[in-house]
């Protein structure tokens, strides 16, 4: 059995809750985002799917079309 017990509700209130993110945010920088470069189809070689998994995606156009 858990030695924890979560705080009642009226300890937890929105404020504590945006401050604590305020004081984390700096830790939590994400990456610059850069565009995908393409790749040439010529390049794409030796690619296989199996069986079972060619099924799968073949049914799945039901749910797309």
């Amino acid at each position: 059995m858990s030695k924890h017990t979560a705080l009642p509700e009226s300890e937890l209130s929105l404020a504590a809750l945006r401050g604590d993110c305020a004081r984390m945010a700096p830790h939590w920088r994400a990456p610059v985002k850069t565009a995908p470069v393409p790749v040439r189809p010529s390049l794409i070689s030796g690619v296989t799917v199996p069986p079972s998994s060619a099924r799968l995606i073949d049914a799945m156009s039901e749910y797309g079309d």
